[in-house]
């Protein structure tokens, strides 16, 4: 006969295994560039311009260009995406193409980065005539993030009882003001979920801002959503494979920068977020 604390073991042990496999060399990845980006941070570093061809001064202009685009990703992706996750799991019929939707939505999550940024090329900046800017490159992070927003948003939605919303219906409030009212408050902290995983992405990726909006160098900061920006991904591989004899510790530098503003606006959303699911009574 099976010994089933013998079958529990066993499975623990791959199940630790797998983490394992998964933790270790994202830590070692994150040590390596603590240890060697860490050195070069200075404020001279984050509030000066790049000089010297790239190999000396700061990277300021990347570290604002960046900001600027992640912003403007999340302000288009995320009211669409929630008002369209909203219509699918509160409003549209359990059909066909419904299904269809749904599933589409699910793969475009999966699409690689840069089959978007042709796509921002061609409709943003050649058809939309937007130039190579802010708002192009801001646009097409924002079609990126979309369907892990609509995903996470549908889902957190889907999460709230049904008993919620027919309590509200029976006491003869509307639909929409179910919605409004009492299951987008209880579904907020799903929501916030899939906002940061879209801020993680859409501050990571360099193949989309390099065909919209990306500049090789720019000692100036853009006076509008129409102009060029540095950014911190693509002044990276920039500096990492366009640019010789570039110190090590400023490669390593600007990645730990990256990394640290990623993590930062990853920690101000799940703060947020913590402070919301500490209301929810279910």
């Amino acid at each position: 006969m099976r010994n089933p604390y013998r079958t529990q073991a066993v499975a623990f042990f791959f199940l630790l295994l797998a983490t394992l496999l998964i933790v270790v060399p994202v830590g070692l990845v994150v040590v390596i560039i603590v240890q060697k980006g860490l050195p070069a941070v200075n404020w001279t570093f984050l509030s000066d311009i790049p000089r010297q061809g790239m190999r000396a001064g700061g990277i300021f202009p990347a570290i604002i260009g960046t900001f600027y685009l992640v912003s403007g990703a999340i302000l288009f992706a995320l009211p669409i995406g929630l008002l369209a996750a909203v219509y699918l799991t509160e409003y549209a019929k359990d059909n066909l193409l419904t299904r269809i939707i749904k599933l589409a939505i699910v793969n475009l999550a999966g699409v690689p980065s840069v089959v978007y940024g042709l796509f921002g090329l061609a409709l943003f900046v050649v058809f939309f005539k937007f130039g190579a800017s802010i708002l192009s490159g801001s646009l097409t992070l924002g079609i990126m993030i979309l369907p892990i927003i609509i995903t996470t948003s549908r889902e957190a939605l889907e999460s709230v009882p049904a008993s919620f919303r027919e309590v509200s219906l029976s006491l003869g409030v509307s639909k929409w003001q179910t919605i409004r009212h009492i299951v987008l408050p209880n579904a907020i902290p799903g929501i916030l979920t899939g906002t940061i995983l879209g801020l993680g992405r859409a501050a990571g990726e360099t193949a989309p801002i390099l065909f919209t909006v990306a500049a090789f160098y720019l000692p100036q900061l853009p006076g509008s959503v129409f102009d060029q920006v540095m950014a911190l991904p693509y002044h990276l591989y920039v500096i990492s494979t366009q640019v010789p004899n570039v110190d090590e510790k400023i490669r390593y530098g600007t990645a730990f920068v990256l990394l640290a503003l990623v993590l930062f606006m990853n920690l101000i959303a799940i703060v947020i977020r913590s402070k919301f699911r500490k209301k929810k009574k279910w």
